[in-house]
């Protein structure tokens, strides 16, 4: 990689569309531009309507370049994890001379060796990681190039993906004027973030709550081992209050935002609220309480879900423990109630770049380290599958309007608060400060 590198990392989710723009300079990440729009044409983190997805992403990627002063052409995507598939896979190949050195080409040959294999007509290959090459019985190797040897071997690892997720997530970004360069299976690429080398490694379980669906993912060995979605996320909370409240969505949004926990008993009676009721004139007052437990009551049944299907995956045992993220993960109370419901220690990792610091901008931050990190190697093998091949990314040149700053000058012009979800309107109730800075950045 060279001393500068641009990266645009692009998390189309389902009630938000996220576009990161970092700059790395010398090894060190710079975020310069972020863009966030409200979702359109998308159904439980999957892309249902082509056209008006591309609409969302075009305007998330004008409001990240017109922050980072770049022209962007060029996005990693995520994927989503519904309906992902991990397998071992392996292959062989025949070097030649026994003085012949391994090459690019061998280490491709090799990979599309692994390949070899009948996919049911409704899926596609989405990556392959290399985990270890064997050169003449030698194994553990990570690089074979420019080594001697007659049989070339490569273990890795395959993900696919249902191809009608692939495809309209690529449709849609190519409509949108944009060149993919790289996808990724998205709990992989906010476990970059979200976990440390030391949980990655030993075993963890990683817990992203979005707004349309919920993905629960184990990381062991630094690898992707266990995926399952909940089909069920922060959007339906808010529907939970519409309904019960009989309030429009965008009030009961703003109710969930404002005075929503997630622990009941965290919360009292005596707290109220006014809450605009559909068919009265005058407003009803609603406890905290009240409110609380009906937030409480469909987190709770996700993560009962959840417990249930890592629990068989015996993957509740690890060191790691569990780590929440995502946008619904900045209700208070969230974390005591995953608490009580799977029985471990649970944090919530929220990023920590200035601009960026709340749960919801966790995987496009994500998919940028996640490119950044990428080895000649992974480079390489990932070259044989049909979906977009890894690559570098070149230097964006600045836009016409807005001459681009010294690359080594820190970065003056940080996100404003305008980059996620405008601000909530002055509340009649006092507030505490964890739900004042919540409310005015919640996905």
């Amino acid at each position: 990689m060279g001393n500068q590198d641009i990266y645009v990392g692009l998390d189309i989710g389902t009630t938000s569309i996220k576009v990161i723009v970092a700059e790395y300079v010398q090894g060190q990440m710079n975020i310069i531009g972020v863009g966030s729009q409200r979702s359109e044409g998308l159904s439980r983190g999957v892309i249902v309507d082509i056209d008006k997805a591309t609409v969302a992403i075009k305007a998330a990627i004008a409001q990240a370049e017109e922050k980072a002063s770049v022209k962007i052409e060029r996005v990693i995507a995520g994927i989503p994890a519904n309906m992902l598939k991990i397998e071992p896979v392996s292959g062989m190949i025949a070097v030649g001379d026994a003085s012949k050195e391994i090459t690019d080409q061998d280490v491709k040959s090799v990979a599309a060796a692994a390949l070899v294999r009948n996919l049911p007509p409704e899926r596609e290959s989405l990556s392959l990681s290399p985990t270890e090459f064997i050169v003449d019985g030698f194994d553990d190797i990570k690089d074979p190039r420019g080594m001697i040897g007659v049989r070339l071997e490569m273990r890795g690892i395959l993900f696919t993906v249902p191809k009608t997720v692939l495809h309209n997530t690529k449709k849609a970004i190519e409509k949108a004027g944009l060149t993919v360069t790289c996808v990724v299976a998205s709990p992989l690429a906010t476990a970059q973030v979200a976990l440390s080398d030391g949980e990655q490694d030993f075993g963890t379980v990683l817990i992203d709550v979005g707004g349309g669906q919920t993905t629960a993912a184990v990381i062991h060995d630094h690898k992707l081992k266990f995926t399952d979605v909940d089909q069920e996320g922060g959007e339906f909370v808010t529907k939970d209050i519409s309904v019960v409240l009989n309030t429009g969505f965008k009030d009961a949004e703003k109710l969930k935002r404002d005075y929503g926990n997630a622990d009941s008993l965290a919360t009292t009676e005596d707290e109220t609220f006014p809450v605009a009721v559909v068919g009265k004139t005058e407003p009803v007052m609603i406890s905290e309480k009240y409110l609380s437990e009906i937030i409480e009551a469909r987190l709770a049944q996700i993560f009962k879900r959840l417990h249930q299907a890592l629990q068989q995956a015996n993957a509740l045992d690890l060191p790691g423990g569990i780590v929440i993220t995502g946008g619904t993960t900045a209700i208070p109370g969230i974390v005591e109630l995953a608490q009580d419901i799977f029985g471990r220690a649970v944090k919530r990792y929220i990023p920590k770049e200035m601009g960026l610091r709340h749960p919801a901008f966790t995987q496009a931050l994500g998919l940028i380290n996640y490119a950044a990190q990428l080895t000649d190697i992974d480079i390489l093998v990932s070259s044989v599958l049909p979906t977009p091949s890894l690559s570098r990314p070149e230097t964006k040149q600045p836009t016409a309007e807005t001459p681009r700053r010294a690359a080594a000058k820190p970065v003056s012009k940080q996100p404003t608060p305008e980059t996620a979800e405008p601000k909530a309107e002055p509340k009649e109730k006092k507030q505490s400060w964890l739900k004042g800075f919540f409310g005015n950045f919640f996905e």
